[in-house]
């Protein structure tokens, strides 16, 4: 597996501007190749470890259908992250390649996350290690997932 990081913004994004906490504005993206692909069981365990994890209950991960997103510390109320910071996050595709399984493609730095030494690599380990699922290469030699089902849509 390799993470192959590069910097975003400069002149391709001047002229841009995003209303503050709507979205998360990147300063590291690494596109996860080969991406990691998790069967049923670990996707389920991931998630369930997340949402029991959620910042609005205490925890540093906000969790949804397109990934997790990790904070430096819980939310000041269920709704708005007050003072805590978003460090970065991991995007994934779910119900790929088949129903119930989540291919992890990306893991992304905020600027407040690469002002408190984080990479997308640390990113990538905090939410895998979720779950106990190693960041190493050993993940990668996982069977090849079962085809997709040629009558769904």
């Amino acid at each position: 597996m390799s993470i192959n990081t590069m910097p975003l913004g400069g002149p391709s994004m001047a002229g841009l501007t995003l209303r503050p906490n709507a979205v998360a504005v990147p300063a590291l993206a690494s596109h996860v190749r080969p991406a990691l692909v998790l069967a049923e069981h670990d996707a389920r365990r991931l998630l369930d470890a997340a949402r029991n994890s959620e910042v609005s209950r205490g925890g540093r991960f906000s969790c949804s259908p397109a990934g997790v997103q990790v904070w430096d510390g819980p939310w000041d109320s269920p709704d708005l992250p007050g003072s805590a910071l978003h460090l970065g996050s991991v995007d994934w595709s779910y119900d790929t390649p088949v129903k119930h399984y989540v291919t992890i493609y990306r893991a992304m730095v905020t600027a407040a996350g690469v002002e408190n030494g984080v990479s997308t690599e640390t990113i990538l380990k905090a939410v895998l290690d979720l779950t106990g699922i190693p960041l190493d290469g050993a993940r990668v030699t996982m069977a090849i997932p079962p085809p997709r089902d040629p009558f769904r849509r």
